[in-house]
């Protein structure tokens, strides 16, 4: 895909995310038919599911020979090498019902496999996150960087999330991590999505995130951010990202996320997309 085309990608995605905003705020305090998808812990809403066929929708009038995954219609679909369109019509559904205002839609677009663009938008923020592969990230049109000053865990920020899943081994799992990660660094936060996150950490807000579960959508658009902003999206231990293989280190620097995959004492063996 040539820069014309992926700039006409581009506008196109963020003209939808704002859209979807919109709707998103009307929508916001509403609790109306939401219903649990894997656990107690783990809701879908009726705004979900409406973003997601708007996007779906207007996506496939503009590029009617994509692929297309999405969390709430097509989470079954596996990736391809063929252009892709990856939605999360809204990333961080728990804080959208609760009303806290860290939750956003994430569009992203992978070919061969690999994220080339990501837009990230959270109404409640006013934050419009975009970025295409070797053009740099922005937020609301001004240019975003990692954090430049972190070198060690013990003067890191870091983001994670206790996830979904309510199983015991997934709870011994992450309070064992939380356990010898948290006395290591200046502090921990857990706000609720994974795009939101990982652009943090873009932006400089946060040092590092690490999260296992977490799906293609959840991750997709918001890794091509981060690393156009300077910082590396990796797997938990080592090598390169899989979108597919559900875990994620995002950092300010390859440094700091050596550190923290090698601080983790578990890092856990999850089904693949």
């Amino acid at each position: 895909m040539d820069s014309k085309e992926l700039l006409r990608c581009q506008q196109i995605a963020v003209s939808l995310a704002i859209k979807v905003g919109q709707m998103m705020t009307n929508a916001s305090g509403e609790s109306r038919n939401i219903s649990q998808k894997d656990s107690f812990a783990d809701l879908v809403t009726e705004t979900d599911k409406a973003v997601e066929k708007f996007l779906f929708d207007e996506l496939k009038r503009h590029f009617p020979d994509f692929k297309f995954i999405g969390e709430e219609s097509s989470s079954r679909v596996g990736l391809t090498s063929e252009p892709t369109w990856i939605i999360d019509p809204i990333d961080g559904t728990m804080n959208f019902v609760h009303t806290f205002p860290f939750t956003c839609v994430s569009i992203g677009l992978t070919v061969d496999k690999i994220a080339v663009l990501g837009v990230v938008f959270s109404p409640f923020l006013s934050k419009l996150y975009t970025a295409m592969k070797g053009c740099g990230a922005y937020c609301n049109g001004r240019p975003i960087s990692v954090s430049k000053n972190c070198n060690s865990l013990k003067e890191a920020l870091l983001v994670c999330e206790f996830g979904n899943q309510r199983d015991e081994e997934k709870r011994n799992a992450v309070f064992r991590n939380l356990e010898s990660v948290g006395w290591l660094c200046h502090g921990i936060r857990c706000m609720g999505s994974a795009a939101l996150n990982l652009c943090y950490v873009a932006e400089g807000f946060a040092d590092a995130y690490w999260e296992f579960g977490l799906h293609v959508w959840d991750m997709a658009a918001a890794a091509v951010v981060l690393t156009e902003a300077g910082g590396v999206a990796v797997d938990t231990k080592g090598g390169p990202l899989d979108l597919t293989n559900r875990r994620i280190i995002g950092a300010c620097n390859q440094s700091i996320a050596d550190q923290l995959g090698n601080t983790l004492p578990i890092h856990l063996e999850l089904e693949r997309d």
